[in-house]
């Protein structure tokens, strides 16, 4: 018998496995860091999920058939196993190391969150059980996230990914109207992405198809955060160093314009840039708008000076909106006729 439950739980772990690794196989998610990077900064953002652009983060609070949020998701995925969970430390890091792994009993029992222990034929322990209004995803109204932007020499890439995500509740205390918040775990984004990947959600208000995955949402940075922190030789976060609200609001866009500021000194100040000919033969000014955020050269011709008098000079009494076939004819017959 006892055989038997091993070798059960052997093909159980043995099966999980391979439908992980399948997943990231057929549905290949963001890229991850690159190994040898010459830059690298290191931001962390609170999502705030009260806000329309986070919505897709939160909703629906209870899980609706196959439909349930991210905290859900990552709530069962704890409970059955799938991904670690990781202290969060005093200081707002995470340390994705075995000593600072948490199990989900820790979880429940430090954020107070009801469950029963129900006993299972064939099994000497006891197996935890919880009911969907009892997942205390209505109270997790944000998530802190871990940016990392990134430049890549070797292939010449600037971008930016997510190692890392904290859901955080929102109790109020007692005798206290105003809610605090409590973070309650770290999870490696890169164990949460296979699963992610499958997961469909709508992100758009205005097409309710579930026709994006969360990674999606992630990788195309969907998503709205302020900075709360950033990597620092002080370990410091923006609260201990910003005394006001102005100062702090003040200091997380001088933190965002570094962020752009770097990008344009990689591949030149102006976003858009411009690059001027003259052809003569046609006496067109062409000018190549080279846009970054697009990925393509859009052309636009203008017509010049010389061209608008030398087609004033050949023809008085025709009509000024010509083409460039038409433009030239008249050059051709003035020299026949000098001929």
């Amino acid at each position: 018998m006892k055989l038997s439950l091993k070798l059960i739980i052997a093909v159980t772990l043995c099966v999980s496995n391979l439908s992980v690794g399948w997943a990231q196989r057929q549905y290949p998610g963001s890229p991850g860091l690159p190994d040898d990077v010459v830059w690298m900064r290191e931001i962390y953002r609170t999502l705030d999920l009260t806000k329309d652009t986070n919505g897709a983060l939160y909703y629906p609070v209870e899980p609706q058939g196959n439909k349930m949020n991210l905290f859900t998701t990552m709530f069962r995925l704890l409970a059955q196993k799938k991904i670690p969970a990781y202290e969060y430390q005093l200081d707002g890091t995470e340390r994705f190391q075995k000593d600072a792994e948490v199990t989900f009993r820790d979880v429940l029992d430090r954020f107070q969150i009801y469950y029963e222990l129900k006993k299972v034929a064939n099994r000497r322990d006891s197996v935890v059980s919880i009911s969907n209004s009892d997942i205390p995803s209505a109270d997790v109204l944000s998530y802190f996230i871990k940016e990392v932007w990134y430049f890549d020499q070797r292939t010449s890439t600037y971008g930016s990914v997510i190692t890392a995500i904290c859901p955080v509740l929102h109790r109020s205390e007692e005798f206290s109207s105003e809610k605090t918040k409590f973070p309650m775990f770290w999870v490696n984004y890169r164990d949460l992405l296979p699963h992610l990947m499958q997961s469909k959600i709508s992100v758009s208000n205005y097409n309710n198809a579930a026709n994006s995955t969360w990674d999606d949402f992630f990788a195309a940075r969907l998503y709205k955060g302020d900075i709360y922190k950033t990597t620092n030789l002080q370990n410091r976060t923006l609260s201990q160093y910003c005394p006001t609200d102005s100062a702090m609001v003040k200091e997380q866009k001088r933190i965002e314009k570094e962020l752009a500021d770097f990008e344009n000194s990689l591949y030149g100040k102006d976003l858009v840039e411009e690059t001027d000919s003259v052809s003569a033969v046609s006496g067109t000014k062409i000018v190549k708008a080279n846009s970054k955020k697009k990925g393509r050269d859009n052309t636009v011709t203008v017509r010049s000076k010389s061209s608008s008098s030398s087609k004033a000079k050949s023809s008085s009494g025709k009509s000024q909106s010509v083409s460039k076939r038409e433009a030239a004819a008249p050059k051709a017959s003035v020299r026949r006729q000098r001929r």
